[in-house]
């Protein structure tokens, strides 16, 4: 993988690349001066950018959780220690900048407004202005890390100023910006009263890229009914301020040859074979997903209660697994979804529980990569149902670590990955009745379908991988990027709209 990404930076003439995003992928611990104790983060965004800036080198801004009285630059360290193959430029913000720009704007506005849930949007002034000002020191550091020939790539929804604030002070280079999260419809983003605002951020970019059309359709919308610029839907640009801005639909890819091989070690099937042992059930239903109110936990749960008193034959035969990654631990509302979830599962447990046989195990952690496979490995379903979801890594990771050929992927068609992943069971997870059933046909599912399935399921993970994805960006800067051979299909510039041949097989 890192060679052919090697080759398509080479091919397209980037001579540099920073990358902005909210974290880092690591986190400093300690005192400045101390950043050799960094650790790992885990982090879905993480885990789809890092091979490339591994295969490009540059510099990653963000920041890497400290905080102190002022905020300010931090600390330039190479990254992965004695092996450095890129830079870690770290932000250090104050605490009220982090309780106002982070959970006040980003995460009790932004967040849920992109998501469409309105009605848990708070808009507060004085974190908006703390917003502004974080992102000005984001851009400010980028223009210091930017070099001759750079892309600066900004990433995600905490960012979306900086593009614009970078052309307003005078950066000419390349600039492209991806949304990892949903754009909503005009009638919802209208509600943001700071909505013109972040779009003249968004149009400082060459390329504004998201993950499906109907986002791109979205912006597109939004962008000419509020600030009155000339769009394309069909060529999928922006005319605005004497510039034009390209906006692509790319949805990212995961390093699929990087999981298949992780998934047929040896070291990852034993360590598989033992959650079998552990957990000692007939089946295994995994779900995976930060703990968030658009990851559905409560709505799974009430569907797996609704499976457990309608079919009781299954009972004591089937074990479901729930990995909720933490998430905004600090914040109240957050601690009360935790406490309801757990609530709830101790709840089905004492209903459903016969001998030592629990009915729903749970899981407050997050798991490393390889031991995130040898979960999938172990799994005969995974349950990956959000209320609402930009795409959704976990879905296309369960796919590509399916290596016996398979297993069941039960979706939520409100995850962007819906649109992909044809093959996918699909399930109205506000639906606790088809729910329940969904998971009955899932279990009562023929080998041989389940086969056709992720076969299925597997080309498109494995066509659309990171290359791919990486590849389009490039190509939606206007820099050619060598193409490769399995996934000629997937070459050339994407216009807005142009998407994945759709295969279907779902339902």
């Amino acid at each position: 993988m890192r060679e052919l990404l090697e080759r398509q930076v080479r091919r397209a003439g980037l001579q540099n690349l920073v990358v902005l995003s909210n974290r880092t992928p690591y986190v400093f611990h300690g005192e400045e001066g101390d950043a050799a104790t960094a650790t790992r983060a885990v982090s879905g965004l993480v885990t789809a950018l890092e091979p490339i800036v591994m295969a490009c080198g540059g510099t990653w801004v963000g920041w890497a959780g400290r905080t102190a009285e002022e905020s300010r630059l931090g600390e330039r360290v190479a990254v992965p220690a004695g092996r450095p193959a890129y830079v870690v430029r770290e932000i250090i913000l104050s605490r009220e900048e982090y309780n106002r720009y982070y959970h006040g704007c980003a995460n009790d506005c932004l967040w849920p407004l992109f998501h469409c849930f309105l009605e848990k949007a708070v808009f507060d002034h004085d974190s908006w202005q703390s917003y502004v000002r974080v992102n000005r020191k984001f851009a400010e550091a980028a223009r210091r890390e930017a070099g001759e020939g750079a892309l600066i790539w900004v990433h995600d929804y905490h960012l979306a100023l900086v593009p614009g604030m970078l052309r307003k002070a005078g950066y000419r280079g390349k600039i492209a910006y991806f949304c990892h999260i949903p754009f909503p419809p005009l009638e919802i983003f209208s509600a943001l009263p700071w909505g013109k605002e972040i779009l003249t951020g968004l149009l400082g970019s060459n390329l504004v890229a998201f993950h499906l059309p109907g986002y791109v359709e979205n912006f597109l919308r939004v962008v000419e009914k509020l600030l009155g610029a000339e769009v394309s839907y069909v060529d999928g640009y922006v005319r605005w301020q004497k510039r034009k801005m390209h906006v692509r639909a790319l949805p990212i890819g995961i390093d699929y040859q990087e999981f298949d091989e992780l998934a047929r070690e040896e070291e990852t099937a034993r360590r598989a074979a033992e959650i079998r042992r552990h957990v000692n059930t007939e089946r295994l239903v995994l779900s995976v997903e930060r703990l968030d109110y658009t990851k559905g936990i409560i709505e799974k749960l009430q569907g797996i209660e609704e499976f457990l008193a309608r079919y009781p034959d299954y009972r004591g035969r089937v074990t479901f697994l729930q990995v909720a990654v933490p998430s905004r631990t600090e914040v109240q509302s957050y601690a009360n979804l935790r406490s309801r979830v757990e609530e709830m599962v101790g709840r089905i447990n004492g209903q459903y529980a016969s001998g030592w046989h629990m009915p729903v195990w749970y899981m407050f952690n997050a798991l490393d990569r390889r031991e995130l496979v040898a979960h999938y490995r172990a799994a005969d379903i995974a349950l990956v149902t959000p209320l609402r979801d930009g795409l959704n890594l976990v879905a296309k990771e369960f796919v590509a670590s399916r290596v016996a050929g398979d297993g069941v992927l039960v979706l939520s068609p409100f995850a962007g990955a819906a649109e992909q992943l044809k093959g996918s069971l699909l399930v109205n997870p506000y639906d606790r009745v088809d729910l329940a059933g969904k998971i009955k046909k899932a279990l009562d599912m023929p080998v041989e379908e389940q086969k056709i399935r992720i076969s299925i399921l597997q080309q498109s993970v494995r066509r659309y991988d990171l290359k791919w994805w990486w590849r389009g960006v490039l190509s939606g800067l206007g820099w050619q990027a060598e193409a490769h051979p399995e996934n000629a299909a997937g070459s050339g510039p994407l216009a807005a709209g142009e998407f994945i041949p759709k295969q279907r097989l779902d339902g």
